[in-house]
C-alpha cells in the first residue's frame, strides 16, 4: 500500500492529462520572449492577480527574491514576520545577493499588526539606520499553520505603506488557498500588494514553477535579476503548460484539501498527548504539538506504519493535505496516529 504522504503539498504529482499538456505544448526561447506557452501563462497570471505584468520562474524562493531585489536596494531593509519564509527558509538570499537586510517582527499568528509595522519603519533622518524599502507579507502563513490574513489586516498594511512611501511584497505561495478560504477572487487578496508571487507546484498540482506579478517596470528589473541568477530558461513552455492546466483544474479542488485538513485536525485533537488549536486550521496545513512523545519518535513510528509527516521544530509536527490525499487516506492517517500515541 502506498504511504499517506502528509509532509507537504509540494509532493503533488502530475497526472496523465498534465503530462499530455506538457508533451504537446508549443514552445520557443523564453529568454527572447518567444515561448508562446510561457507568454500565455504570464498573461493569465497577471490578469488573475490584477497586475500589469508577470514572470514565470523556477521556484517560490526565486520569486520572493526577485520581488525583493526589484523593490529594494543594497543597504536598505524590508520588514517581515520572524517566522516568514523569506526570513527562515531562503538562505539569506536578499542579504547575500542584494545587500538587503530583513527586520523580523514576532507575531502570535503570523499576521503583523499595522501599528507593529509602523513602529518598525526606520526614520529617514537618522543616518545610523538603514532605510526601510518594503514590507513583506505571507498569505497563507506556512509556519503559523496555513492561517489566512484577514482582508482588513492586509488593507491596513497597504494603507500604511502608501502613506510612508513603502512597497509591499506578498509571498502568496498559497494565495489561492487564502482566496478559497475567504471565498473571494484571488485578485482581491493580491490587490493589497505591489508585487505578489504564487506557487504552481504546491496545492495547484504542477511539478515545477512559480509566478511573480506586479508593475511592468518592477517586473523588468525582476527579469534582469532572473537572468543574473541563472534563471533565464529556454523552451520552458513544457513547464508552463503544466502551470496553465494547474490554474484550470487545481483551484476549485483546494476546498477539498481544506475540508480534509479540518477532518484530520478534529481527529488529531481527540488523541492523547496532542495539543492543537482548531481555530488555526483554516486551509490545508495542520500543525500540532506533542506533549507526551518526542516528534522524531512519533514521526518514525508513523513512517513505519505508512504515514509521513514533517517536523516543525520544538514539539511541533505538520501534516499537509493535497490532491494525493483523499478522505480514505485521512482516516488511515488518523488510525495510525491513534495507534502510535496510544501505544
Amino acid at each position: 500500500m502506498a504511504p499517506v504522504d502528509l509532509r507537504s503539498d509540494t509532493l503533488t504529482m502530475p497526472g496523465p492529462a498534465m503530462r499530455r499538456a506538457m508533451a504537446e505544448a508549443p514552445v520557443g526561447d523564453d529568454v527572447f520572449g518567444e515561448d508562446p506557452t510561457v507568454n500565455r501563462l504570464e498573461e493569465r497570471s497577471a490578469a488573475l492577480m490584477g497586475k500589469p505584468a508577470a514572470v514565470f520562474v523556477a521556484s517560490g524562493t526565486m520569486a520572493n527574491l526577485l520581488g525583493i531585489l526589484a523593490l529594494a536596494h543594497s543597504g536598505q531593509e524590508i520588514i517581515a514576520d520572524a517566522d516568514s519564509h523569506v526570513f527562515m527558509y531562503e538562505g539569506g538570499g536578499a542579504a547575500a545577493l542584494g545587500g538587503i537586510q530583513v527586520r523580523p517582527l514576532t507575531t502570535p499568528a503570523g499576521v503583523m499588526a499595522t501599528a507593529q509595522v509602523e513602529d518598525a519603519i526606520r526614520p529617514d533622518d537618522d543616518h545610523h539606520q538603514p532605510l526601510t524599502a518594503a514590507v513583506c507579507l505571507e498569505d497563507t502563513h506556512n509556519r503559523h499553520g496555513g492561517v489566512v490574513w484577514p482582508p482588513e489586516a492586509l488593507a491596513g498594511i497597504r494603507r500604511l505603506a502608501r502613506e510612508r512611501g513603502l512597497a509591499v511584497h506578498l509571498d502568496g505561495a498559497r494565495i489561492f488557498n487564502a482566496a478559497v478560504a475567504l471565498e473571494i477572487p484571488v485578485g482581491e487578496v493580491a490587490a493589497q500588494a505591489d508585487t505578489v508571487c504564487f506557487c504552481l507546484s504546491k496545492g495547484l498540482g504542477a511539478p515545477v514553477g512559480s509566478v511573480l506579478c506586479g508593475p511592468a517596470d518592477v517586473l523588468e528589473r525582476a527579469r534582469r535579476w532572473r537572468k543574473v541568477l541563472g534563471g533565464g530558461w529556454r523552451e520552458a513552455g513544457t513547464l508552463a503548460a503544466a502551470g496553465l492546466l494547474a490554474l484550470d483544474t487545481g483551484v476549485e479542488r483546494l476546498a477539498d484539501d481544506h475540508r480534509r485538513a479540518r477532518t484530520l485536525a478534529e481527529g488529531l485533537a481527540e488523541l492523547p498527548g496532542v495539543a492543537l488549536d482548531l481555530a488555526r486550521v483554516q486551509t490545508n496545513l495542520v500543525v500540532f504539538e506533542l506533549d507526551r512523545m518526542e516528534p522524531a519518535r512519533f514521526l518514525a513510528e508513523c513512517r513505519a506504519r505508512g504515514v509521513l509527516g514533517g517536523d516543525q521544530g520544538g514539539r511541533r509536527v505538520r501534516f499537509v493535505t493535497h490532491n494525493g490525499v483523499d478522505s480514505q487516506a485521512v482516516q488511515r492517517a488518523l488510525a495510525v496516529c491513534s495507534e502510535v500515541l496510544s501505544a
